[in-house]
């Protein structure tokens, strides 16, 4: 599906909704209460599919200083977490660039979401080894402080070490498993050389012993998956530092593009793609390559200002929607 519109006119809200419904988080920010209309107490998004053949209907609920609501077909889902291991999305949107660009802890959670997203089993993995290291980092801070003992320490630091071992080993597997289809897409939209790295170490317990007068002077873990980061260069240039805002840009796409071939064959279904804007520093070539990558017997949705967008030879959209302002409201119609 094509959605076409003038900047500003909703497209990309548009998408926002749809990720939220389907997700039940944006794609663009994390501050939640900004997705309420000001003067608004509460913001909702209801949505009716199919999901595998299935009909899926859901319903997302945001209302500052409340818990968020989350139904699927009229039941209660304790968490996002649940709505993601059911319904499969994923989204392009220029805001996603800091997947790149930005620091190591926006990768690691990038990542950390995609291994609960083809992995569901180990969904939990991260926000568990978050939890035992932060309980280990205020044991460290009491034995600093005089007020425990360092025996208090070692059930802590035996968790850590399990369980960082285990995030560590999954993302490296899940960091090998996607490199092919990185490399293939990124190729193709014209990124030559495009790699991932995540090297794996570990967590052994003679290692946070050997730095423990360390980590207590400082009051935190020095050593673990928290601390690392997956490397994402092209030409052997790490792109974070050296790299182009549209080389960033085709690396984030490519990302999106490698996670949603796997995803199909992991779940013997493709994800629901959504596609801001990605037309935009693509040469015609590009984007038939890009709409060649898109996986089959999915449903994509791409925005563009104008059906021109779309190049020549390529597929033809199964349905074109413009989306116009209507005062303070956007209005999406079929063409």
């Amino acid at each position: 599906m094509l959605v076409v519109g003038r900047n500003g006119a909703g497209k990309t809200n548009l998408l926002e909704a749809l990720h939220v419904g389907t997700q039940g988080f944006s794609p663009r920010t994390r501050a939640e209460p900004r997705l309420v209309r000001f003067g608004e107490p509460a913001a909702r998004v209801r949505l009716e599919g199919r999901e595998g053949g299935a009909p899926a209907e859901t319903e997302v609920t945001i209302a500052p200083g409340e818990g968020k609501r989350l139904l699927l077909n009229g039941a209660a889902l304790a968490s996002a977490e649940e709505l993601r291991t059911r319904l499969a999305a994923l989204a392009f949107v220029p805001d996603r660039l800091a997947i790149v660009k930005g620091g190591p802890a926006v990768r690691r959670a990038y990542f950390d979401r995609m291994l609960g997203r083809l992995t569901p089993s180990q969904a939990g993995l991260s926000g568990e080894y978050g939890r035992v290291l932060a309980q280990r980092n205020e044991a460290l801070r009491r034995v600093r402080a005089g007020v425990s003992d360092r025996d208090a320490l070692d059930p802590w630091t035996e968790q850590v070490a399990t369980l960082g071992a285990e995030l560590d080993a999954a993302r490296a597997r899940l960091v090998a498993a996607l490199r092919p289809g990185f490399a293939a897409a990124a190729d193709a939209l014209g990124l030559e050389g495009a790699t991932l790295t995540y090297e794996e170490h570990g967590l052994p317990l003679t290692e946070l012993g050997a730095r423990l007068e360390r980590d207590l002077s400082r009051g935190t873990t020095g050593l673990g998956p928290h601390l690392r980061d997956v490397e994402i260069r092209a030409g052997g240039r790490d792109l974070r530092g050296f790299g182009s805002q549209g080389e960033q840009r085709t690396a984030v796409l490519a990302l999106v593009l490698a996670e949603a071939a796997f995803l199909a064959e992991r779940r013997g279904s493709p994800p629901l793609l959504l596609l801001d804007d990605v037309f935009s520093e693509l040469d015609a070539g590009r984007r038939r390559s890009l709409l060649a990558s898109l996986p089959a017997g999915g449903q994509t949705i791409v925005t563009a200002t104008s059906p021109d967008a779309l190049p020549e030879g390529g597929p033809a959209p199964a349905l074109v929607v413009a989306v116009r302002r209507e005062g303070n409201a956007s209005v999406a119609e079929p063409v």
